[in-house]
């Protein structure tokens, strides 16, 4: 593959268990703001101005908002495709597609890519810029890229010296303070059937965001989730709620599950890493959740440069479809409801650690560099062979100065199925909140709302 910037491999420091990867330079930081975004990503445009510079981003909403409303329309609605990727020109585009997108247009007549008019819509609130800025230069990864030190809410490495701050940045992206949304999660099996897997209630809190003057501590949780599900029947009355922090190794992931079945909340250690999620109907784990979330510990983490790949964005056509089952097409999504653009993207591999476990040995992440959410992803099985995919798809929400990945799908090209989850459209799309208390968050509060 032909790459913007190529990068060396993580420092000696960061393979050191325990040792902290120093941060960049004050010149360095300095770029920050001027040939760089606030955020790390290149102010200009690409050579060829397919990329547009960086203007800002999109900060004013379009006709027919309104004002609180949570179904946010699309600003592009009428723009149409520049260019259509399909098996006929697949080979000409390659470098610029994910391995699992170039397979999908192989394997799938049917499957095509419409690229539109790129648009860096992505902004933050200003306190969260001027945080970033100060974790460029103050900021550490340690206990070899697993745990974050000295880091104020906002991207921790906007200048990132290995794969694991990368990846931390994606942990740690700012989606809002707090949102909840009522979604549903389709499975769409090898006959190409679509089945609905859950409907539930989830909630998203970054504790972190609470209060922007506190510098994270390594106990402290960055991202938890509670979902109530209501269907199927199934599955109607069961609850989980997870909780990440700072450092893993130190607070582990801790994870409560609620079955009707019996009645109590229970822990659930296992709901994390490569456990299958059950949801998914075995196509996913519980790390492929919103393309990559949990712990980084069983991989090493290498920075492979930064790419210009055509990718899910700016998709408010399917991130507010109001009826999904023209979506859920057989094989792959419906190619008219996904919007594909030509942006910059952090590539990141994962290699399985020698005494680590898990079923992907390899995983390629492509992060956009102006959000440093995970916009695709590439697993690979032990034997070297492309096992499943993932993609996000990426909307701003322009009234609050907010970026949003919530829906996603995995592919799963050995069984031949894909499921889509966080379809948020026939429910209204996706609503942001002050923050739960305290002991709404406590395990407790599991039973009485998962109660069917």
């Amino acid at each position: 593959m032909k790459f913007v910037t190529t990068l060396l491999a993580a420092s000696l420091a960061s393979m050191i268990s325990g040792a902290a990867l120093a941060a960049v330079s004050a010149e360095e930081a300095a770029k920050l703001g001027t040939s760089l975004t606030a955020v790390g990503a290149e102010m200009a445009a690409s050579a060829d101005g397919s990329i547009p510079a960086f203007d800002g981003g999109l900060k004013t909403a379009p006709a027919g908002f309104k004002a609180g409303d949570t179904f946010r329309p699309d600003p592009f609605a009428d723009e149409k495709p520049v260019l259509v990727i399909d098996g006929k020109n697949v080979d000409q585009y390659k470098d610029q597609l994910t391995a699992v997108t170039a397979e999908l247009v192989k394997r799938f007549p049917s499957f095509r890519i419409d690229v539109y008019p790129s648009h860096r819509t992505a902004t933050l609130p200003q306190t969260l810029l001027d945080n970033t800025l100060k974790n460029a230069t103050g900021a550490k990864s340690l206990e070899g890229g697993n745990a974050i030190e000295n880091v104020l809410p906002g991207v921790p490495f906007p200048i990132p010296q290995s794969g694991a701050e990368a990846m931390w940045n994606h942990l740690l992206r700012y989606q809002g303070v707090a949102y909840s949304t009522k979604y549903d999660s389709w499975n769409v099996d090898s006959a190409g059937t679509p089945t609905l897997a859950t409907t539930g209630m989830a909630f998203n809190s970054y504790p972190i965001y609470e209060d922007l003057n506190k510098v994270i501590e390594a106990k402290d949780t960055y991202w938890q989730i509670k979902l109530y599900y209501s269907g199927p029947a199934r599955r109607a009355g069961e609850s989980l709620m997870l909780k990440d922090a700072a450092n893993p190794l130190a607070q582990p992931r801790r994870a409560w599950q609620y079955l009707p079945g019996v009645r109590r909340v229970k822990l659930a250690p296992n709901l994390a890493y490569d456990t299958p999620n059950p949801g998914t109907a075995g196509s996913g784990t519980y790390d492929d959740v919103y393309v990559f979330n949990g712990g980084l510990d069983r991989y090493d983490w290498k920075l492979v440069g930064k790419q210009e790949m055509v990718v899910p964005y700016n998709t408010y056509a399917l991130t507010y479809i109001k009826d999904p089952k023209p979506m859920t097409t057989p094989n792959h999504l419906a190619p008219e409801f996904v919007r594909w653009e030509k942006h910059r993207v952090w590539v990141v591999e994962g290699t399985l650690k020698g005494d680590a476990r898990h079923i992907y040995h390899k995983r390629r992440f492509y992060l956009d560099e102006d959000t440093w959410v995970a916009l695709a992803s590439d697993q690979y099985d032990a034997r070297g062979q492309l096992y499943r995919g993932s993609y996000s798809f990426f909307t701003q929400s322009y009234d609050v100065d907010t970026p949003n990945s919530a829906p996603h799908v995995i592919y799963d090209l050995v069984g031949g199925s894909y499921n889509v989850n966080g379809v948020v459209g026939p429910y209204g799309g996706i609503k942001y909140i002050e923050p739960l208390s305290k002991v709404q968050w406590s395990p407790e509060a599991l039973a009485g709302a998962g109660i069917r």
